[in-house]
């Protein structure tokens, strides 16, 4: 009995710490916050997000936009006068490490904002 509760514990523990550093690796975006998106429009399926200038993983140019509204997994911000929406749970971002803030985030593989390469979040 003691050791299924022991495992139980160390279960609980690892399961903690997987959600709490997930969180880590992907930037949180708010309403009202200025963010540069892919300006491809709702064909393109990278959805690049970041908080500095750059391209996006579809080499073209981000397009500085605000955040209008943050819903579940998906941020929404205007580009070109219309509301796109954008995946916020990427499955690459900057891997440059605590120390960078381009917070760039993608669903392709590419460069970040500050010019290296994004890694694949796991």
């Amino acid at each position: 009995m003691k050791r299924i509760l022991n495992f139980l514990m160390v279960v609980a523990v690892l399961a903690m710490a997987c959600v709490a550093f997930a969180d880590k690796e992907l930037p949180v975006f708010k309403k009202g916050e200025t963010v540069y998106v892919c300006g491809c429009g709702a064909g393109c399926d990278c959805y690049t997000l970041a908080r500095k200038e750059g391209n996006c993983s579809c080499s073209k140019k981000l397009v500085k936009s605000t955040v209008e509204r943050v819903e579940g997994d998906k941020l929404f911000a205007k580009v070109n006068g219309k509301e796109e929406s954008f995946v916020t749970t990427a499955k690459y971002a900057c891997g440059c490490g605590d120390g960078c803030s381009c917070g760039t985030i993608s669903q392709k593989p590419g460069k970040c904002g500050c010019g290296k390469e994004m890694k694949a979040v796991k």
